[in-house]
């Protein structure tokens, strides 16, 4: 793809910015920003601050209220700080550059320090890396280069720096979105270091199910009622409704590593606690489950059907009480694209050498808080990012490498800047 010559120099500073790249990403990868609980967001947002103000940002701190996350299981703590970063603007088109600042827990099996940055084998090691914040660095990469050869913009951009993308029950972009903050169109950087054009997503709803039952010793139970046992025919139930629910199959395109197969509704029992040894009957047996739903599928409907499940099933237990509560929910997101998709095509194109013709059209049956944004009015939303099939996103030795933050540094360059002229007829 040609380039001019100051569009040319400005992607060939990216290559040479290695050290600002690999500052920026040590500073972010030692704030634990881990959720659950979400507790260091204000400490993140006083790095970015830091960054950004010397690069001419203004930035707002935007905190969502306590009432709309806040869980009855105390797991999830500590201010929702959201931050906005802006520049004076013209008579432009706004650009939303999104990213979640929330990371998973690291978790066991690391080889690596999780919470510091690694650099080994041409790697970058640390919880965070690649999702995402590795995707921010890229952004304030392309930033810096836009600067320094003074190239003028085509978008103004505005950096969203949100919480509680990882499961939470009220997601920043979502507050954000809900409350004005957003318009125009959004470069979502939840996505991957691939050639796709985003086709939306499927919703997620986590249904924590709780069963009260009586303790007593196991050696003498008189009077007990054991939590798990009475739990029993909720657990087929669900196992039941599961088969029924992964019958349901989406129109929206699957990605091509499902050989054919399409994008299904899923229904998975994720977790279950209770008891803690063999003296004593459980009182209390907790359940958690995932509910995969299709953007066919209306959340009233899918509610009903787990609510009518736990109901049908339990109702001749001995169960003292059975209790449940949303503690996550993402809304599904439906046909994103929109006129300006080609443009960020292409400069994905230009940033990680990918043909335009190897770009096709994908769903996915994961999720993503954007589906709030939609709801909220903002319909365009281009995918990007640094994912990629083996680089350890939610698990040990998470990483990127240089090489891609700086491939997606020149796409976010290439996509603000006016220099730069896609192909016609994308």
């Amino acid at each position: 793809m040609d380039v001019n010559a100051r569009l040319a120099q400005a992607l060939q500073h990216i290559d040479s910015d290695r050290q600002a790249v690999t500052e920026d990403l040590r500073h972010m990868l030692a704030l634990d920003t881990c959720f659950p609980p979400g507790n260091g967001y204000g400490d993140f947002a006083t790095l970015m601050e830091k960054i950004l103000t010397p690069m001419g940002f203004s930035t707002e701190r935007v905190s969502v209220p306590d009432t709309l996350w806040q869980t009855s299981d105390g797991q999830v703590y500590g201010e929702r700080v959201n931050l906005i970063a802006t520049r004076p603007q013209v008579e432009r088109e706004s650009c939303h550059l999104y990213f979640h600042v929330d990371t998973v827990p690291p978790g066991d099996g690391w080889t690596f320090a999780p919470l510091q940055l690694t650099e080994a084998d041409g790697r970058f090691y640390g919880r965070g890396a690649a999702d995402m914040k590795g995707t921010i660095v890229a952004a304030l990469a392309a930033l810096r280069a836009i600067d320094a050869h003074k190239l003028p913009l085509k978008f103004s951009p505005s950096l969203l720096l949100c919480t509680d993308e990882e499961g939470g029950l009220y997601p920043g972009i979502r507050y954000l979105a809900e409350q004005g903050h957003v318009d125009g169109h959004i470069v979502n950087f939840n996505g991957g270091a691939l050639a796709r054009i985003w086709g939306g997503c499927f919703g997620s709803v986590d249904l924590s199910i709780r069963i009260y039952g009586h303790s007593t010793h196991s050696g003498e139970p008189l009077g007990a009622i054991n939590a798990i046992e009475e739990s029993l025919p909720l657990m087929n139930a669900l196992y039941e409704l599961k088969q029924k629910v992964e019958q349901r199959v989406s129109a929206m395109p699957a990605p091509p590593h499902f050989n054919g197969e399409p994008l299904r509704s899923r229904l998975t029992i994720a977790a279950a606690h209770g008891g803690s040894k063999g003296s004593t009957i459980p009182a209390k047996y907790e359940l958690l489950i995932n509910r995969r739903y299709a953007p066919e599928e209306s959340f009233d409907e899918v509610m009903q059907e787990l609510l009518a499940c736990i109901e049908s099933a339990m109702a001749s237990s001995k169960a003292l009480r059975v209790e449940h509560e949303i503690i996550g929910h993402l809304a599904p997101v439906s046909d994103p694209t929109g006129p300006n998709q080609p443009r960020w095509q292409a400069a994905q194109s230009l940033g990680f050498g990918y043909p335009l013709e190897s770009f096709k059209v994908w769903g996915s049956s994961t999720s993503s808080d954007m589906g709030w944004v939609q709801q909220a009015g903002v319909k365009e939303m281009m995918l990007g990012g640094l994912a990629r099939p083996d680089n350890h996103i939610h698990a040990a030795d998470e990483y990127t490498t240089f090489e891609d933050i700086a491939s997606l540094a020149k796409a976010i360059l290439a996509y603000l800047v006016e220099d730069f002229a896609p192909p016609t007829g994308i």
